[in-house]
């Protein structure tokens, strides 16, 4: 027992110092180490309690604030705090974007140690709320009670929850009345769906024993006005489906793609599984300059359509295309910079690894009327190799947005043999871009750098780095 009294230490007037990692704040304790501790502000004079000691750091929380600072504002939502998402609701966005900024810039200087241009200004987010274009939340029938609830002495009947995980918490659910993040009327489909499950006694998910009826519930919107529901049911209660669905098609009318999953697997990922409509089609449509992109339920999108547009305009300026060029796309997705550039290119090649994606790619460029995109299927570092480059043409530029982990070693090599003059780098990770933009430092110039901030209230930001052959 004794030494778990000593794990949790009260350190007083700490001053918070920087924005870490991960959306956490950092401090220091007197004895020299770092602490991490979230939902407080730079600038902020506070008690903190140390929740774990490390060799070199605490995590801990703040139990009283004696000075605010002046980058605090009060955090719009009522589940701030308790639901783990929006970690910088509380901060002035103009100091959101400033530790956005810093962190790429740490990152590529730290990590990459490269000779690096002047930044050009973080492009913020018009919308800082509802910006999302795709939500997912889980049902459950036991809900994570907050603080305040357990305080209260109330006695909750209904258990049932239809919000989000708490953070590194697998089972718990805290159930959400009002999110600010996707445009209604997504918070009155989530609150109609919970209202009527409970009222006609549908069984909610409990994960544990891995029983219920209702397991996930996505919604996505599109900038055209096309709304996509889908719940994940677990149990094949023909009859519980048939009443729910039956009811969110009356209810909504303005459901363009209605569809469900019976999803029985330990995991709820929708990829293998069969998607059943509804009502209405399988896609919705989104719309850029012109060009429309069907979204079916396992196709990845930029999650802020908005500033997706922005992020593609910046990346294909740093292309700098004049029309005769040869274009290369690695890790394509769904062909949208593909065909966002196209009408600048002489051909765009995109290559993915997931095959629905190029599905997906494929159909969207028929649509647009773009003859000048191919798209090819494979795992980058086995498809992108000599033999594809003497198949596709010599690139003149090549555009490349991997994945958070960034581009597989050999990808990086294929990159430095294919002599390229330009590679337009964009990233969700700073951190292994830096890696990366290191390994081709001998041979590519770092010319110009823009983050982006695709999400605001949080700690993620994308960045775009254009490199030229030295």
């Amino acid at each position: 027992m004794g030494k778990k009294k000593t794990d949790k230490i009260v350190f007083e007037n700490v001053k918070i110092l920087d924005a870490g990692a991960k959306g956490v704040s950092v401090a220091k304790a007197p004895d020299g180490k770092v602490i991490f501790l979230p939902n407080v502000v730079p600038g902020d004079v506070v008690d903190v309690q140390t929740m774990k000691k490390r060799k070199a750091y605490y995590e801990g929380k703040a139990i009283k604030i004696h000075e605010f600072s002046e980058h605090r504002i009060d955090a719009v939502c009522e589940h701030f705090g308790a639901c783990g998402g929006c970690k910088w609701q509380n901060m002035k966005y103009s100091q959101q974007l400033f530790y956005k900024n810093q962190e790429v810039y740490n990152n590529l200087k730290r990590i990459g140690k490269i000779e690096l241009p002047e930044f050009e200004p973080i492009l913020g987010s018009e919308k800082q709320l509802f910006y999302r274009n795709k939500m997912e939340f889980g049902f459950s029938n036991a809900r994570w009670m907050t603080d305040a609830e357990i305080q209260s002495g109330t006695e909750f009947d209904n258990k049932n929850a239809l919000g989000f995980h708490i953070p590194r918490m697998w089972d718990k659910i805290l159930d959400i009345e009002k999110c600010h993040l996707q445009e209604d009327p997504s918070n009155e489909i989530r609150n109609e769906i919970k209202r009527f499950a409970n009222e006609n006694n549908l069984t909610f998910f409990n994960a544990r024993a891995v029983e219920g009826l209702l397991r996930t519930l996505m919604i996505r919107t599109a900038s055209t006005g096309e709304l996509m529901v889908l719940i994940q049911f677990y149990e094949n209660d023909k009859n519980g489906i048939e009443l729910m669905m039956n009811f969110l098609a009356e209810r909504f009318p303005q459901i363009t793609s209605l569809q469900y999953v019976i999803n029985q697997k330990l995991n709820d990922t929708l990829y293998d599984q069969d998607i059943i409509l509804f009502k209405g089609r399988n896609y919705i449509l989104e719309e850029m300059e012109g060009l429309h992109f069907s979204i079916n339920a396992k196709s990845f999108y930029q999650t802020n359509s908005d500033q997706a547009y922005e992020l593609y305009k910046i990346t294909r300026e740093f292309a700098g295309l004049t029309g005769n060029e040869t274009v290369y796309d690695l890790y394509t997705g769904t062909g949208t910079i593909a065909q966002f550039v196209s009408k600048q290119a002489k051909k765009v090649i995109g290559v993915e690894a997931v095959p629905e994606a190029i599905i997906d790619a494929k159909a969207n460029a028929t649509r647009n009327n773009i003859t000048n995109c191919e798209f090819y299927v494979g795992d980058m570092k086995n498809v992108f190799n000599d033999e594809f480059i003497n198949q596709h043409g010599q690139p003149d530029v090549i555009i490349t947005d991997p994945p958070r982990d960034g581009m597989h070693k050999d990808v990086v090599e294929m990159l430095l043999k294919t002599d390229v003059p330009k590679i337009v780098y964009v990233s969700c990770n700073s951190a292994t871009q830096a890696r990366d933009l290191a390994l081709m430092d001998e041979k590519y110039k770092v010319v110009r750098v823009r983050p982006v901030d695709m999400f605001p209230q949080t700690h993620h930001v994308e960045n775009v780095v254009l490199l030229e052959k030295r």
